[in-house]
Order: C-alpha cells, then structure tokens, then sequence
C-alpha cells in the first residue's frame, strides 16, 4: 500500500514544534502549527493549503508572517484552523503591517480562518489581500466528531487538551481509505486501465449508489470496444479496500488525568504520533508548573494510547547535549510492556 503523504518534522526536536505533511498526489501540504518555518523551503511552503494550530504561544504561531511573505502574490490563498481567540490574534497580526499596495497584486490573497470551541462550534473569518486584510466575518459552522477537514482522500480531527489556562489543540490527520485495482481481475474482463479507472474511483470516494454506470471505453489494433458496467459490480470484482494511515500530533499538554484519558482514546492504534517529550522526569515539577510532558509521560501515553511508532520532539533547550537521555526516557516507557 502506497501512502499518499509523507509527515515529518518541520525542525529538530529543539526547535520549535511543527510537522509538515506532504500530499505528494496532490501537489499541496499540510502543517501541524506554524512556528520557525525556516527550514522549508520556498517549495514547499508554495504547496501548504491549511495550517492548523494547536495554540498561539510565539513558537507555535510566528511562523505565519514568513508563510505568508513567501506566498502573497504567488498563491491563491491559505486556510488556518485553531483554538478559540485564533481569527481576533491573526487580526492583529495583518492590521501591524501596512498593505496599500497589495490591491494592485494580480491575485487575490485570501485567507479563511477557523476557530472551534469546545462544543464543537466553528467561528470563521475572510481576510483578502484586495480587501487590504481586513476581517470579513463569515457564518458560524460546526465540527462534527470534532472533524475540521474532510476531504474524499484525508481528514483532520482536533482534540483540546489543558495547557494551564488555555486550550491547546492536539491533531489527528487521517488518511481516507485506500482503493487499490486489482489488475489480474481486470485481465480477466478483457478490461483496460486508463482514465476510467479514476473515474470509478471517485465515484466510489463520493459515495455514489452502486446502480451508477460506469462506462469503459478504449481501443486497440482491432478496433474500438466500448462496454458498461454498474459501480457494484466493479467494486466486487476489481477493486480491494485498505484502511488508511492515521498521523497524530501532540504538544503543549499538561500531564493531567483529563489529558491523558483523552489522549488515550483519540490516539488509539495511530500509525505515527509525534509526541511532544520537553522534560525528564527528574525534573517533573519544572513540567508540571509549565504544563508540559516528561519524556516518561509521553511514553506512557504512546504506549496506553497502541500506537505503532512514535517521534518525541519539542525537547527543552536545558538539555542540551542531552538528547539521547530524554530518548531513552521515553522509548523505555513507551516499550516498556510491548508485546
């Protein structure tokens, strides 16, 4: 099974927090928070479409001004997802710079930014670059299963976690199901590949009734050949359903019971959880007065939470040439009763 994405770290794990997702089928990424976006390249912040931030502390949130240096003019806009409060401070972020002349850009700029509270309702704002970034307020929605994108081939749940006296969001990405063809079962229709297998596939993804017909239609030496068939019964015979991968994201929580109950349950049997591990354990009442994970927390959750590999990232700058302690702290946890 071919992924559709690659996730991976935007900066070493003392750098500030961030993961990039890379929809390789799709020319576009994701980023889980936005902080010190230096290390990407022009590239690959031209092909980011949403960020999703888990709170707006600076190195969670000062990456944005790069982002968009980089893309206004060149790119048709960006989407930011986060905790509430996010559209009031990235106001305040567009209204301290001057934009007279962004007017005058061949392309509009715009920027859609979302805000989910607890109860799962959506507060949503437009800033465009014509409109000189001002805030254009948009109608509430909501986020059911706490999804705040679905899309056929991936969807982003969020799960808020305590963080002293705010919000701070935790990410799942998960990757829609799988349709793989199965080429020797075409070889014994007589069927060709081509484009109409793209076509079955998204009517599949749409969910279309499996009455729909699909049309086939190719050529060869011997002539044109043009046949229909229903979207059940190519779905029986050629195609296989994989379940997709899920990535989760994980920082800025204090190690409270609510959290890691939570957690628990939200990470269950993920694929790849980057894990924030600022702390050793030694030093847990330093975590606990800064709200964040020891190294022995964070294993502890990846190891109750099932998951089949891990990343621990966020390390506090005080270990310093310490980095494989805080390693070993956690992958003793999290492996400490696997298998």
């Amino acid at each position: 099974m071919r992924p559709i994405f690659q996730a991976q770290l935007v900066n070493r794990p003392f750098g500030d927090p961030g993961v990039y997702v890379d929809l390789m089928f799709e020319r576009r990424a994701i980023l889980l928070d936005i902080g010190d976006v230096a290390a990407l390249s022009t590239r690959k912040l031209l092909r980011i479409s949403d960020v999703f931030v888990s709170h707006t502390h600076m190195d969670h949130f000062c990456g944005f001004d790069h982002l968009l240096r980089v893309c206004l003019g060149r790119d048709t806009g960006v989407s930011l997802y986060g905790p509430p409060r996010l559209i009031s401070q990235l106001e305040h972020k567009l209204a301290a710079y001057t934009w007279n002349l962004v007017a005058n850009y061949q392309t509009d700029f715009v920027i859609l930014a979302h805000e989910v509270d607890a109860e799962g309702r959506v507060q949503r704002a437009r800033f465009r670059s014509r409109g000189r970034f001002e805030r254009e307020p948009l109608p509430e929605t909501s986020a059911p299963e706490a999804v705040l994108l679905g899309e056929p081939s991936f969807r982003v749940r969020a799960l808020p976690l305590e963080h002293h006296d705010i919000v701070s969001l935790a990410f799942a990405f998960e990757e829609g199901v799988h349709i793989n063809v199965w080429k020797n079962r075409l070889e014994e229709m007589r069927l060709p590949t081509g484009p109409w297998l793209t076509e079955l596939k998204k009517q599949v993804r749409a969910g279309s009734p499996d009455e729909t017909p699909i049309r086939v239609h190719w050529r060869t030496r011997e002539g044109s050949y043009d046949r229909t068939f229903s979207l059940g019964e190519l779905k029986r015979r050629v195609l296989e359903f994989v379940p997709g991968q899920r990535v989760c994201y994980v920082t800025d929580a204090a190690d409270t019971e609510r959290n890691r109950n939570a957690l628990q349950q939200f990470l269950c049997g993920a694929d790849l959880l980057f894990i924030e591990a600022v702390f050793l354990e030694a030093d847990r009442a330093h975590a606990e007065r800064k709200a964040h994970l020891t190294a022995l927390a964070a294993g502890e959750i990846a190891r109750a939470a099932g998951v089949r590999a891990a990343v621990p990232f966020h390390f506090s700058p005080r270990y310093l040439g310490r980095e494989e302690t805080l390693r070993r702290e956690f992958t003793h946890a999290w492996q400490a009763t696997a298998g």
